[in-house]
């Protein structure tokens, strides 16, 4: 299991998480929490990130499963939470977007929203709920006859590692040090980085993405240019699963 966070608001979480989602194999599902900038429809509201991810997955799972908190204005979650008298908590967080799929998938995913240091108010982080995950599925491996005789996969995930996004433009040397810096001190395990081409016009790009690869610990899973057309399938050809 993965959480997909990036070094800022549109470096590309959704284009990876959708990629990644596209390239695995065996019963694959994506989540997206949070999520604002949401359309109003018939069905209620509908975010186009969670849309991409489930066109990417093959698991059945309800719209609501797949994003369980969403919001109309285009702005930090916690602002918009505030404009409807919804309070925002790590916990409320995770009870609200758990879902058994995470764990029995051969390859789950859930995407975050902006950074890793999103806000929720009040003090808190979706990176607090990322660290509540991880000690939740540290505390719920089942037992190994449950593992042998139930339809659990083999490798149960007791952990969640994080997939770094690393938008590609001027600043992002900074940004994805002080974001690795981050994820390692909350005793995170980074299971890749990415860096993604956000700036069609970067100056420099090769030295940037050779700094990069001095800095970064976690495994380098890919650079992807700057596409003309950001599918999932196109993004992919310049990715590899993380290990």
């Amino acid at each position: 299991m993965y959480f997909v966070t990036a070094t800022d608001t549109d470096s590309g979480k959704t284009l990876i998480s959708a990629a990644l989602l596209s390239k695995a194999t065996g019963n694959k599902c994506g989540f997206k929490p949070i999520a604002s900038g949401c359309e109003s429809t018939e069905d209620g509201l509908r975010n186009s990130d969670a849309m991409m991810l489930m066109t990417q997955s093959n698991m059945d799972l309800p719209y609501q499963s797949v994003n369980p908190i969403c919001f109309a204005p285009a702005i930090a979650p916690h602002i918009a939470a505030r404009q409807v008298n919804h309070t925002l908590t790590a916990q409320g967080v995770l009870d609200t977007m758990y879902h058994p799929a995470m764990q029995s998938a051969d390859f789950a995913l859930i995407e975050g929203a902006g950074g890793w240091r999103l806000p929720l108010g009040n003090g808190e982080y979706l990176s607090d709920t990322v660290k509540l995950l991880q000690a939740k599925l540290q505390n719920t491996k089942p037992q190994t006859e449950l593992v042998n005789h139930m339809n659990y996969p083999s490798d149960w995930p007791s952990s969640i590692d994080v997939i770094l996004v690393v938008g590609m433009k001027l600043g992002c040397l900074n940004h994805a040090l002080l974001t690795q810096e981050a994820l390692l001190a909350d005793g995170l395990t980074i299971a890749g980085w990415v860096a993604n081409q956000v700036d069609p016009h970067m100056a420099f790009i090769d030295d940037n993405l050779d700094s990069l690869k001095q800095i970064m610990t976690g495994p380098f899973l890919g650079y992807v240019p700057y596409l003309a057309k950001p599918t999932a399938i196109n993004a992919a050809r310049y990715l590899q699963m993380p290990s």
